[in-house]
């Protein structure tokens, strides 16, 4: 099916060829907006009359002159210095809305990007033997709320999770290993999760302690680093023992964060090892980064430390040793030249903004980056408790992850069994879930990425406000309603006047497709929910004021259903590429 113009952009095509007509030779946009005064507003005139040195007013009358009113602009006037007031047609909502309800791809007649290219998102980056705590929650859902609407636009999007699973600490692991060799085993049985994480924890603590008390095998332990690097088949297996039981873990709680993480798209730190020479060969050979008491370093201008000396990269240690810079720079490599990509988003904590500017910059020196190419990260601020200071447990601990999500869980259930007419415990359980982690998910995208957020369940799964909640209530109720309507079926009929509810409704829910592209555009799915929110708002203003069931005639009962149904497409798809579930009953 054909993709469906907004009425919006209809509109504005309209108005370009009227100032077009007033005057050829100006390249004006009549920069249309939405307006409490009328349907939109128009207010390009005014910079369009200044550089033609016109009166606006008089321009505005001309260019009006120039539109035929009909369906599509039903009425158009001068306002104020020279402003355009329109007024669309009722059955240009219907008929558009219409077309999108027909579209059986489910993509509600949004179109594709023009011209997609190849991203490669870099998210959800846990560390190897170490728990999951709320600082890894916001990479995870930002990155996965990103990825999905990227791919809705019809970018080719290459996932990427880069954790943490090489350096230092792994030689104290691995020779306490080597030394316990029993204490990974599983026997015949599955391991959960949660046992998973419980192993590698004991393992961390007994090898902590061990290395700061016995001299002699701290010396083996950092022999064993050695091994690692050099490739040694015996290290690099028992290595992989701690790999492959973190990834146990990490897929547990990806799973209860409802989230799809592939194990072909994890590739750690490790994965660039090959790597890690040559790019540092590369930076030397073209003067990109230079020898400084030993190490490799790359030098800036405009960054430098308090004491006023340049602060640098370094990619390589006086020992020989390769720093996170070599790590990154040989995936920006990889992610360029092997996986073609065009953009490189990097979801990481604003914490990390130096250094990633660093080895961005050190990239386009080097020419890896370049026109063709943009790289850039999409910082996200701290997880903050209610008091508004970063996030912990009573006794200060970091707060673990799992713990976080099993009491959004707890606390949607108790929602949901105080809601529920006609669910079994099972259902109760199942919603509970869907409910909870969509007021996670929520919360965290709600908030622009950059700023802080405040942690706060009560405010989460509460039915009032901008919560997931409150818009998954609304689509239950739409389900509920068409589910009452019986034989009686949703369809649109344009003859129909609207109602002011109905119009603000059918208007908001036409611009789904630039609001997804808006989304896409800036990596902002805050955006997106600010529409959702919206569209569940006018919704309960529409059903407020208009009786569907009970509506005056059988064509407004249909006409009614057909909106409804429509929001609620609507409202399940823009959750789904937030990565929110939609329950058909709560």
């Amino acid at each position: 099916m054909a993709p469906v113009t907004s009425l919006s952009d209809s509109v504005q095509q309209q108005l370009a060829s009227a100032l077009a007509a007033v005057r050829p030779q100006a390249a004006a946009d009549p920069l249309l907006r939405r307006s409490d005064r009328a349907d939109y507003q128009a207010n390009g005139i005014l910079a369009l009359a200044k550089k033609e040195k016109a009166n606006p007013r008089e321009l505005a009358t001309e260019v009006v002159a120039h539109i035929t009113t009909g369906e599509l602009i039903a009425d158009i006037e001068v306002s104020g210095p020279g402003f355009l007031n329109i007024t669309v047609g009722d059955r240009a909502i219907t008929r558009n809305l219409a077309a999108r309800y027909a579209d059986d791809a489910g993509r509600l007649g949004v179109p594709l990007a023009a011209h997609p290219g190849t991203t490669v998102i870099d998210y959800a980056q846990p560390n190897v033997a170490k728990e999951m705590h709320v600082g890894h929650l916001r990479s995870a859902v930002i990155g996965d709320a990103v990825r999905q609407i990227l791919e809705f636009t019809g970018e080719t999007v290459v996932r990427r999770h880069h954790i943490g699973d090489w350096g230092t600490q792994f030689g104290m692991l691995i020779q306490y290993l080597d030394e316990h060799p029993h204490e990974l085993d599983h026997g015949a049985g599955e391991v959960s999760g949660e046992e998973a994480m419980s192993n590698l924890d004991r393992l961390y603590k007994a090898a902590r302690r061990l290395f700061d008390s016995d001299e002699e095998f701290k010396t083996r332990a950092r022999r064993r680093v050695v091994d690692l690097q050099a490739g040694d088949a015996h290290t690099l297996a028992m290595w992989q023992k701690f790999v492959d039981e973190s990834k146990i873990y990490f897929f547990s709680v990806f799973e209860k964060l409802d989230m799809d993480i592939r194990d072909a798209d994890i590739v750690g730190e490790s994965g660039y090892n090959d790597m890690l020479a040559e790019t540092c060969r590369l930076l030397e050979e073209s003067g990109v980064a230079v020898r400084s008491e030993g190490a490799l370093c790359v030098f800036f201008d405009d960054i430098k430390g308090p004491d006023g000396k340049p602060v640098p990269l370094i990619v390589q240690k006086s020992d020989g040793g390769y720093g996170y810079a070599a790590t990154d720079l040989s995936a920006i490599r990889n992610r360029v030249f092997d996986l073609k990509a065009d953009t490189l988003l990097y979801v990481v904590d604003a914490r990390q903004s130096l250094h990633f500017k660093m080895v961005f910059e050190t990239a386009r020196r080097a020419g890896w980056l370049n026109d063709e190419v943009t790289a850039l990260q999409l910082a996200f601020g701290t997880v903050l408790g209610k008091d508004g200071k970063p996030f912990k447990t009573r006794a200060g601990e970091t707060v673990r992850l799992v713990d976080l999500l099993d009491e959004a869980i707890d606390r949607a259930s108790a929602v949901v069994r105080e809601k529920a007419q006609d669910l079994s415990e099972a259902e109760i359980a199942e919603r509970g879930a869907q409910v909870g982690i969509g007021a996670v998910k929520y919360a965290d995208l709600s908030t622009s990425a950059n700023r802080d957020y405040k942690f706060d369940l009560d405010q989460m799964v509460s039915l009032n406000g901008d919560t997931s909640v409150y818009l998954q209530y609304a689509y239950a109720r739409i389900r509920s309603i068409l589910r009452k309507a019986g034989e009686v079926r949703p369809a649109a009929h344009p003859e129909l006047a609207l109602h002011p509810a109905e119009r603000a409704l059918g208007l908001h829910l036409d611009a789904f497709g630039e609001t997804v592209a808006e989304a896409a555009a800036e990596y902002a799915p805050h955006k997106l929910t600010a529409y959702l929110y919206q569209v569940a708002s006018l919704y309960t203003s529409f059903y407020d004021k208009c009786p569907v069931l009970k509506a005056e005639s059988p064509e407004q009962v249909e006409n009614r259903l057909f909106l409804c149904d429509i929001t609620a497409r609507t409202l399940h798809r823009g959750m789904a590429l937030l990565g929110i579930r939609t329950p058909e009953r709560l």
